[in-house]
């Protein structure tokens, strides 16, 4: 019996004629990755320090904003809890009634409830004043994403679907400067900063991809 066995695993089983063949799609990339070319240490070295010139200059428009306007509060408390500091979310009680309610007046700020309901998303747990700056602001905006137009339309729509908090940060990036470019009334120093560091990160990424395709190649 088990000499039968033996005999039987011998046994060669045909293979198909015709055996398909696998078609994977080409390379989205094509040679680009492989073949590209670092851009100068130098023009590299001169973008950069124009990067640190131009920060000092946001820096000092940032810091000298108006703390009494919603935009540019949220603004900065977003920014610093982005970066670790344990701001006060206290300092959006002076957008409430005597009531506690957040003050009707604002409904109207599209573009500053925009940027307190971005804020809203750094909440931690037991930040009230944030949880209840999220619902008074996704209320009204859902409202108002109907009424406006564009950029601000696409920017709520946006912010509504997938806020800063729960995107992937340079996708937004990116997508935020082609928006922010078609404002009537936007800071040339500020996207200019913008474009210059994504294009520099871009370009850093795109020299990483190239080393790991070579020597995947070796």
């Amino acid at each position: 019996m088990s000499t039968q066995v033996s005999a039987c695993l011998l046994v060669q089983i045909p293979q198909p004629e015709n055996r398909p063949q696998a078609k994977f799609h080409p390379n989205i990339w094509g040679d680009r990755i492989i073949t590209y070319t670092p851009e100068d240490e130098v023009i590299r070295a001169c973008k950069l320090k124009q990067v640190g010139y131009l920060k000092e200059e946001v820096r000092r428009e940032f810091m000298a904003a108006p703390d009494d306007d919603l935009y540019n509060v949220a603004l900065r408390f977003r920014l610093l809890r982005q970066q670790g500091y344990n701001i006060s979310s206290d300092i959006f009680g002076k957008f409430k009634d005597e009531n506690g309610n957040f003050k009707k007046d604002l409904i109207s700020n599209v573009r500053g409830m925009l940027g307190l309901y971005e804020a809203a998303y750094m909440r931690v747990q037991g930040e009230d004043i944030l949880d209840e700056a999220l619902a008074f602001t996704t209320t009204h905006l859902t409202f108002w994403v109907e009424h406006l137009q564009y950029p601000l339309e696409d920017q709520v729509a946006h912010a509504l679907n997938r806020p800063l908090r729960k995107g992937l940060e340079r996708l937004q990036a990116r997508w935020y400067i082609s928006i922010y470019q078609n404002e009537t009334i936007h800071d040339g120093t500020l996207l200019k900063l913008a474009k210059l560091d994504f294009n520099l990160v871009l370009s850093l990424n795109k020299e990483e991809l190239s080393i790991i395709a070579r020597i995947r190649l070796c």
